[in-house]
């Protein structure tokens, strides 16, 4: 155990620390951070693969007391390093993404180009490679009792992790914060895209018994489709009708216990930086006007976590690279809420 004796909360972070400036190692920590550096099959703005090593750089700016879950930091957070080999594959992936993407921009037809056939293979083929990289990692730390937390990356890194958690935790729900589906088949062809990522899971993870959309607000029609077709396994809060419904009086609490109702015991949270208002991250890679204050989230998820649910992971996808660190900022504030919320579920629930 961490002798916490020598630790001052108060004081200004130790940038030879961890995670929010905290003293404790991987095997002390009870919530385990894995940052998965990848970015292959992102559609616009890049820069995400970096952002765990942004993140934790803005992490010692936050203050350690949550008035939430009063001293929840003393259990334990820890982040693993980025791994180089992992972000080495995603920057050369992307190059060869890149140049597909923009062959099919103009329009050209793929199967005509024995180069661009190649590199949708290697891509995809990529992508599986990540998906059971994450697997073996996240297993891993669940097998050793780890409370466990994705940072993207983008959107697409926590399939692996789901697989390891139905694995282990049997049938859950997800929550998704988000300002997209991610329901699409493929996108450009990317099997694993980030664009995928949800309908990846539904069809490939029987025991995801619920997915929960919260704040959507781009979409295209075969999402949509796709939403009505599988009513029995998706709920949609499109933002739009979320602010419609407060227009005309109701509360942020109603909409919200209404949300939670919908969600199963067990609850994974999937959380895109992008389902914020986009004067909290300018820089994610596809952002969209409108959208949550930080706040109106937190209330969320809390209020998951005071309904008795327990909570059995978390991602944080999306979050871009700024030249001032606002946008790493709002994420390092964002994913200490979520490791705080963790833990308080966990203890909430033995």
């Amino acid at each position: 155990m961490v002798d916490l004796s020598k630790f001052d909360p108060n004081s200004i972070s130790n940038p030879n620390n961890n995670i929010f400036g905290l003293p404790f190692t991987e095997e002390d920590a009870k919530v385990v951070i894995l940052p998965v550096p990848w970015e292959v099959t992102v559609s616009y703005e890049t820069g995400t693969a970096r952002a765990p090593d942004h993140i934790l750089k803005e992490s010692l700016k936050v203050e350690l007391h949550d008035c939430d879950v009063k001293g929840g930091w003393r259990n334990g957070f820890y982040m693993k390093r980025p791994d180089k080999k992992i972000l080495m594959k995603s920057d050369y992936l992307r190059k060869e993404a890149e140049l597909y993407i923009n062959y099919i921009a103009e329009g050209e037809q793929v199967e005509d180009n024995k180069f661009m056939t190649k590199t949708l293979k290697e891509v995809n083929a990529g992508s599986v490679f990540l998906n059971e990289w994450v697997y073996e990692q996240t297993k891993h730390l669940l097998d050793k009792g780890k409370l466990v937390g994705i940072l993207g990356g983008d959107h697409s890194t926590p399939f692996g992790f789901l697989k390891a958690i139905a694995e282990k935790n049997g049938d859950f729900g997800i929550l998704q914060i988000d300002s997209h589906c991610d329901l699409r088949r493929s996108y450009a062809n990317f099997k694993y895209s980030h664009a995928s990522i949800m309908h990846n899971a539904l069809e490939e993870i029987p025991q995801i018994k619920k997915l929960v959309l919260v704040g959507t607000r781009d979409f295209c029609e075969e999402e949509m489709d796709y939403v009505h077709a599988n009513k029995n396994r998706i709920t949609m809060y499109q933002y739009n009708d979320i602010s419609k419904r407060r227009f005309e009086g109701q509360t942020w609490k109603t909409i919200t216990d209404e949300i939670v109702n919908q969600l199963p015991s067990n609850v994974y949270i999937t959380f895109d930086i992008d389902g914020l208002d986009p004067k909290l991250c300018p820089n994610t890679g596809s952002p969209v006007q409108g959208g949550f204050e930080a706040e109106e989230v937190f209330y969320l998820l809390k209020s998951i976590v005071q309904s008795g649910r327990k909570l059995v992971g978390f991602d944080l996808s999306e979050v871009g690279i700024s030249r001032d660190g606002w946008d790493e900022n709002v994420g390092a504030r964002v994913l200490f809420k979520l490791c705080n919320l963790m833990v308080m579920a966990n203890n909430n629930n033995g």
